[in-house]
Order: structure tokens, then C-alpha cells, then sequence
């Protein structure tokens, strides 16, 4: 394997993925992850441009940037590129009206959406919400359009709390798409998408980023389609049998 500089070489910006990177949430507004603070603190004194590039799908990004800067992070709500922001201007440009399947904390950024007479899901890491009520209800939008239209916040199997691993939005997201036989719009990683707008935020090429994430699929596998390196840290949802995933057999470790 080559070294660290030469494997780094060229490099401008970084993307840092935030719950399990930064952060464990949980109860009590959640826990910095031992040394993180001053990662990126330290990364912000360097030359490179950074861009914090999350799924949160269950906080405002307000919401979530006042969490961590309790927790002692230099972060702005600019600096966040968050999913929900993305999905609201996709349904503005395609007059879309969703059904809202989500979690009340990121709800606020849905009021300025026209949710009557929904001709479209939008589905998100709703917790609590995932009730069978509500899904049934989704499945029921779904099923009375002729075009029926998914939007998912991420596609993320499950992700780390401080209480231990919490199912995400993927396994609502699949269960949607079986019930429906449709396929779901990902807005969030791994969308190639999602990531060229958190570049061209900082105004930096695909192959001159970086990505540092825990998931082996949505962060890592995202970044090196669309022409990033990435590195996998060892926190978060993290799991050794993940190391050799076949998928992606050279990603680097933290």
C-alpha cells in the first residue's frame, strides 16, 4: 500500500461525515467522539477547505449545529450539507407535494412545502414515526398515483447512538419499494448528486477530496464513484467484518 503522502498527494478539501465521525447522538444531546473536537479544528487551520456532508435526517440542520457546537465543534449551519435543504428544493423545482414521513425534529424544514393533496412520499430516519399506521399511510399515497414518486433522505442501514446501533431509513425505504414495485430517489449519500454539490460548495474537484465517514457504503462507496478517495474511521457504526467488504477492497483505515 502506498504511503500517506503519496496517497494523499493533491489533495484541497474534506468531506467529514458527522453522526459516528464527530459525534454519537443519543440522550442528553449526544457524545463528541474522544479527539474529534480537535481534528477538526486542526483541519480548519490548514490549507484545506472542509465541508461537513451529513444524512441527519431527524434535526433541522440548525438544530444539529447548535448540538455540536455545545459540544465544542467550530461549525456554521453554511458549512452543513444535510438532505432535507436538498429534498425541499427538488420538490419546489418538480411541484411536487409530499406525504411526509419523518422524524418532528427536522419537520421545520418542510414549512415553506405545500403538503396538501400529497402526489409524492417523503421519507426520512423517522423513529418513533415509523409507526404502522404511518407507513401504511405512505403506501396508500404511493399506490393511488400513476406516477408514484419515493424521495428518500439517505438509504443508511442503521447508524450508532450512545445507546447502542438504531435502525435508519433504509429498511422503511426498501419496504416501501417492495410494497410498491417502484425504486426510491436517494437525496443524500450515496447519491452522486448530494456529493457534487458538497464539492462544488468549497470549489473542489472530485479527485482532489477526500471523505471520511463510518459507513462502508454510503460514505465510502459514494465517494469513490464519484472520483473521491475516502477513509473509513474505526468509530461510529463502524464493524470489523466490514473491513473486507468486497464492494470497495481499497479503502483505507483511521
Amino acid at each position: 500500500m502506498a504511503p500517506w503522502g503519496k496517497r494523499l498527494a493533491g489533495l484541497r478539501g474534506v468531506l467529514l461525515d458527522i453522526s459516528g465521525v464527530l459525534y454519537d447522538s443519543g440522550a442528553g444531546g449526544g457524545t463528541a467522539i474522544a479527539g474529534s473536537v480537535e481534528a477538526v479544528a486542526r483541519l480548519k487551520r490548514s490549507r484545506l477547505k472542509v465541508r461537513f456532508c451529513t444524512n441527519e435526517s431527524q434535526k433541522s440542520r440548525a438544530e444539529l449545529v447548535g448540538q455540536l457546537r455545545r459540544l465544542g465543534f467550530d461549525i456554521s449551519e453554511e458549512e452543513v450539507t444535510a438532505p432535507a435543504p436538498a429534498a425541499c428544493q427538488i420538490l419546489k423545482e418538480r411541484g411536487l407535494r409530499p406525504y411526509l414521513l419523518i422524524h418532528d425534529g427536522v419537520r421545520s424544514e418542510f414549512d415553506q412545502i405545500d403538503t396538501s393533496s400529497p402526489n409524492c412520499v417523503v421519507i426520512a430516519d423517522a423513529g418513533e414515526s415509523f409507526s404502522y399506521q404511518n407507513v401504511n399511510n405512505a403506501f396508500q399515497v404511493l399506490m393511488e398515483l400513476e406516477n408514484p414518486v419515493l424521495i428518500s433522505l439517505g438509504k443508511g442501514r442503521y447508524y450508532k447512538e450512545t445507546s447502542g446501533l438504531m435502525l435508519d431509513v433504509g429498511p422503511y425505504m426498501k419496504a416501501l419499494e417492495y410494497a410498491c414495485g417502484i425504486k426510491a430517489e436517494v437525496v443524500g449519500k450515496p447519491s452522486p448528486e448530494f456529493f457534487k454539490s458538497a464539492l462544488q460548495a468549497i470549489g473542489v474537484e472530485a479527485h482532489q477530496a477526500v471523505m471520511i465517514g463510518d459507513d462502508i457504503v454510503g460514505d465510502v462507496g459514494g465517494a469513490q464513484r464519484c472520483g473521491m478517495r475516502a477513509l473509513q474511521v474505526r468509530t461510529g457504526k463502524f464493524r470489523p467484518q466490514c473491513v473486507c467488504y468486497p464492494v470497495y477492497p481499497c479503502v483505507q483505515m483511521l
